[in-house]
C-alpha cells in the first residue's frame, strides 16, 4: 500500500493538534449536533402530526431546544470518541481523542469527556493558551486531540501522544 500522507504532515502524525484545527473541528461538530436536533425536532412533529390533516412543527421551548441539544450533542461526542476516537469535525479536521498512553478512550472515559465539554465548553479554550495544545477537559482527564490522517481504526495511535514533563517526573518518580 502506497503512503498518500504528504511527507510534511507526516512530521505531526501523532503529535497534540493546535487550536485552529481543534477549534474548526469544533464548530463542524456544533453544526451536526444542530442539524441532528432540528431532525429529531421535525421526526417528532412528523409523529405528532400523524392523526391531524395539517402538519403543526412541535418545537419545544429555547429551554427544552437547548437541553435536546446538549443531549444530542454529548451522545454524538461519546459515541464517536468511544468507537472510533473521532466524530465528523475531527475525521474532517485529520483529528482522533485519545487517553494518556494514545490509545482509544474506553466509552466511560468518553462518555466524561462528552460531559465535561457540554457541561463546560469553557475549559475547551484553554487549549489557545496551553503551550502542550490541551483543554481543561484534557488536563483532568489525561486526554490528547492528536493529528491522525490514518483512516484505518487502529488499536493505538500511531505514535502515543507526548506527554507534560509532570507526567514523567510522576511516572519515573522523579
Amino acid at each position: 500500500m502506497t503512503e498518500v500522507l504528504p511527507a510534511r504532515a507526516r512530521a505531526f502524525q501523532g503529535l497534540r493538534s493546535g487550536p485552529v484545527s481543534r477549534t474548526l473541528a469544533s464548530i463542524i461538530d456544533l453544526g451536526v449536533a444542530a442539524l441532528a436536533t432540528a431532525g429529531v425536532v421535525l421526526g417528532w412533529s412528523l409523529i405528532a402530526s400523524l392523526g391531524d390533516r395539517a402538519f403543526a412543527l412541535s418545537i419545544p421551548g429555547p429551554l427544552g431546544a437547548v437541553l435536546l441539544g446538549e443531549a444530542l450533542l454529548t451522545i454524538y461526542l461519546w459515541v464517536g470518541w468511544a468507537t472510533t476516537g473521532r466524530t465528523i469535525g475531527k475525521q474532517v479536521m485529520g483529528l482522533r481523542v485519545v487517553n494518556h498512553r494514545g490509545e482509544l478512550m474506553r466509552s466511560g472515559g468518553a462518555l466524561l469527556r462528552a460531559l465535561a465539554c457540554v457541561v463546560f465548553p469553557v475549559g475547551l479554550l484553554w487549549s489557545l493558551f496551553s503551550s502542550h495544545n490541551r483543554s481543561l477537559q484534557d488536563v483532568v482527564l489525561r486526554t490528547s486531540v492528536i493529528y491522525d490522517w490514518n483512516a484505518r481504526l487502529p488499536a493505538r495511535s500511531t505514535r502515543p501522544a507526548p506527554v507534560d514533563a509532570g507526567e514523567v517526573n510522576r511516572e519515573s518518580g522523579a
